[in-house]
């Protein structure tokens, strides 16, 4: 498969993604003073918005932690599908954060410089402190992308993206490129405008790191919006659920199933099922017993499952009426 062939595979890679959190955060704590402390002795305003960009790194790493955290709390009455959707929630807020905050400073400290130049002093120590920020940031890059690769399996990276369940996964990789990417932009601008004597190069290149900063939060806002308000389960995870109801005794039609990610190893699935006429009522029940304990047997990530008896052709008009088309996979009729 595609995505993540089994559900130990993704609780795996749920784990690899708090890894690539904590490895985040423990970078960008360093590097967030380092270059503050530069921005100060520099005056530089790209080392500024640089400074401001690791600060909000790190702030929204610990939101995302404190998000995996609230998200693992048990159901209750009033939330009897459990709290998985806060990690898509805080996902969504860290988002708004690197777009509000993050964007929002580096734009307008470059707009400053930029009608108001200063020159750039002690470039050395600037070029220094981008250094080890440079290496700082790969560092954790690189375990946010094996986390990622782990997650995607043979899928294409913006596929993977698009698909993804599991925010902190691709969250802490866009984030730790666009670093890297306005560690870049920043030594640019700063070469630039002490070779060729131009301070205002500098407040140019605050703007850019914004602009590539608005971009990221942008693209992580939109993906996080999307799994807040409820994205469909894998088609590989519905497809196995309706292989192991096709295969019980008793069961006729399998009208596939409408499901919904409440997050990354939590999903809740509705089974449209057509039931053999000559089953009795205690039969179809234990037909449905049957069908759950195998379900979640075989998948965990499976916090609820629904059976609703129903004929093929009352599926069908269900479904034309809810969607227009197809539910979340193909019916399927067991072989006679």
């Amino acid at each position: 498969m595609k995505e993540l062939a089994s559900d130990a595979g993704r609780a795996g890679t749920n784990n690899a993604s708090k890894r690539s959190v904590h490895a985040a955060l423990a970078g960008n704590v360093a590097v967030a003073i380092t270059k503050l402390v530069a921005a100060v002795v520099t005056g530089s305003s790209a080392m500024f918005s640089e400074a401001v960009h690791s600060f909000v790194d790190t702030g929204n790493e610990i939101l995302l932690l404190y998000g995996y955290r609230q998200s693992a709390q048990r159901p209750n009455q009033v939330h009897p599908f459990g709290y998985g959707r806060e990690l898509y929630f805080w996902s969504f807020i860290v988002a708004l954060l690197l777009f509000a905050v993050g964007a929002g400073v580096s734009i307008y400290q470059g707009i400053h410089h930029v009608l108001s130049p200063q020159p750039i002093e002690r470039v050395a120590v600037t070029y220094a402190v981008l250094a080890l920020s440079f290496l700082f940031e790969g560092a954790s890059w690189i375990v946010g992308w094996k986390a990622f690769s782990r997650a995607r399996g043979g899928l294409g990276f913006w596929m993977a993206f698009r698909r993804s369940k599991d925010p902190p996964a691709f969250m802490v990789l866009f984030e730790d490129t666009a670093a890297l990417v306005g560690i870049l932009v920043a030594a640019t601008g700063i070469f630039l405008a002490d070779t060729f004597a131009m301070p205002v190069l500098d407040g140019v290149a605050s703007i850019l790191i914004g602009l590539v900063l608005a971009v990221t939060a942008v693209l992580l806002a939109m993906e996080s919006k999307s799994l807040l308000i409820g994205e469909r389960a894998s088609p590989e995870l519905v497809a196995a659920i309706c292989e192991v109801a096709r295969q019980e005794p008793g069961v006729a039609f399998v009208g596939s199933a409408l499901t919904a990610q409440l997050a990354p190893n939590q999903a809740l699935v509705g089974l449209s099922i057509q039931f053999d006429d000559k089953l009795m009522a205690a039969d179809v029940e234990a037909c449905v017993a049957s069908i759950e304990r195998k379900v979640k047997n075989l998948h965990p990530d499976v916090v609820a499952l629904f059976v609703k008896p129903q004929t093929s052709s009352q599926f069908q008009e269900a479904v034309r009426l809810r969607f227009g088309g197809d539910a979340d996979g193909p019916a399927t009729r067991t072989p006679p």
